[in-house]
């Protein structure tokens, strides 16, 4: 492979190889069950699913682990708060988290454990680094010695004088900066049993022993936002340091999806939920759109970008569904050397999306002048290429009970020859004929915009 990638860790470009040949481990931070999914919390899952996409058409088999955390602290508050059971709180939103995935064609992991099922390989965690000297009991709790592990805040660039772990005042630790493993059991809250006491353990601790736990002491790729490079992966690695495994050899974060220039948050009350986006947009246009540039960088949301990748989307669709409709049957084909050449550079979907593009216009040229060879050659390529990104128009999965892509792709191929009658008719100054194409296709619902790249249509009332 020719992949390269931004190591957080080494804060540089690295050559991605693979600790096993023909192999890839990949484990993301997945959602903390605490409430309803927005783009802001797929984000990850959309831009690490193109991640393993891509690792897999190079050959790779990919173990891909996405964890759900279901006990954490907002789980108990806002489950308290809705006079509901903490279990039954979190049940409810991993099912809503798994049908957002699903309806943007995250593939689903190779494995999804919840943290509530690793607690015995926590306590053997916690029992390691105590051994080693990492760790110390207090109260029933759990503590990391951070001052006990010299290269501590080596991911992030903190230095150990600035650290603050954004726990609240605990007079069992030796030291403020040392981070909690495990909370001793509390009135009304679920436990479990340990060597210290019954308690239940802290973010920090789950990951690192699932991780291991499925993937082994060291494993390739490590993933997840750039908001859980510190304290969260800080954290990890020092756990797994402490206790002797090498952990993950590369680390990727993605941005953020923002608001006003805020990360979306609910705390902060700008977020937009899954259903709703999807009130606005086809499933596979909101993924287009989640996905469309480098996930190292921000995605600032505004309808207006929503919808002008929608558009973007629905041309590269319309140009696949009109040589399916003149030419027969596309077969997903290779991608093309640009295509790849961006991607290899750490994920460049940007590059890789112009790629496409050109291959779009291309192929439209082809279709027009009849050139079938030519035609169906581009559309092959583009779904190869649209597949990689996980929007392949043609895929079964936006094919599914309920998706009328089919019938607004049939519409597509009627209203584009109705525009190109109209384009003919204005470049010969027949206005008349024109603005009765346009009125005639108002009259049907269709509204037309003239845009740089040609006539767009859009179905009133719908994005």
């Amino acid at each position: 492979m020719t992949l390269r990638l931004y190591d957080t860790a080494a804060r540089a470009l690295r050559d991605f190889t693979p600790a096993q040949p023909g192999r890839a481990s990949v484990y993301l931070c997945g959602a903390t069950v605490q409430g309803v999914p927005h783009i802001g919390h797929v984000r990850s899952g959309i831009a690490f699913d193109i991640l393993r996409r891509w690792l897999e058409h190079g050959g790779l088999d990919v173990l891909f682990v996405r964890n759900v955390t279901d006990i954490d602290d907002k789980i108990l508050t806002k489950a308290a708060d809705a006079g509901r059971p903490w279990w039954e709180w979190a049940t409810t939103h991993e099912r809503a988290f798994t049908l957002a995935y699903q309806q943007l064609g995250v593939l689903p992991p190779s494995a999804e454990p919840r943290a509530t099922g690793f607690v015995t390989e926590m306590v053997e965690y916690m029992e390691r680094l105590i051994e080693r000297g990492h760790a110390y009991a207090s109260n029933g709790d759990v503590y990391f010695d951070v001052r006990s592990l010299p290269e501590y805040g080596a991911l992030s660039g903190h230095r150990l004088d600035d650290v603050h772990q954004g726990e609240g005042v605990a007079t069992g630790k030796r030291d403020e900066r040392d981070f909690t493993m495990w909370k001793a059991a509390k009135p009304g809250e679920p436990s479990w049993p340990t060597p210290w006491g019954p308690g239940r353990p802290g973010w920090h601790l789950e990951c690192s022993a699932m991780a291991t736990s499925l993937l082994g002491a060291e494993f390739d790729i490590h993933c997840g936002g750039i908001d859980l490079i510190f304290p969260h992966h800080e954290n990890e690695i020092a756990q797994a340091h402490g206790a002797g495994d090498p952990f993950a050899r590369y680390w990727l974060h993605n941005g953020w999806v923002t608001m006003g220039g805020e990360k979306m948050s609910k705390s902060l009350g700008n977020v937009v939920s899954i259903p709703a986006m999807l009130e606005r947009v086809r499933p596979v246009e909101l993924r287009y759109y989640l996905g469309s540039v480098n996930y190292r960088s921000m995605i600032e949301y505004s309808e207006g970008a929503l919808m002008e990748a929608a558009a973007g989307f629905r041309r590269v669709e319309s140009f696949v569904h009109r040589s399916v409709t003149r030419f027969g049957d596309v077969p997903v084909g290779e991608v093309a050397a640009e295509f790849a050449a961006a991607l290899d550079d750490d994920l460049g979907v940007p590059a890789a999306l112009a790629q496409i593009h050109n291959t779009v216009r291309s192929g439209n040229s082809a279709l027009e002048a009849g050139d079938v060879e030519t035609t169906v050659a581009a559309a092959s390529s583009v779904r190869a290429m649209m597949g990689i990104l996980g929007v392949d128009p043609l895929d079964d999965h936006w094919r599914s009970d309920g998706d009328d892509s089919d019938a607004i792709a049939a519409l597509d191929v009627l209203v584009s020859a109705e525009l190109d009658r109209r384009a003919t008719a204005r470049a010969d100054k027949d206005f008349a004929t024109a603005d009765a194409v346009r009125d005639r296709l108002a009259q049907a619902g269709v509204e037309v915009t003239d845009t740089a790249d040609g006539a767009q249509w859009n179905l009133k009332g719908r994005n």
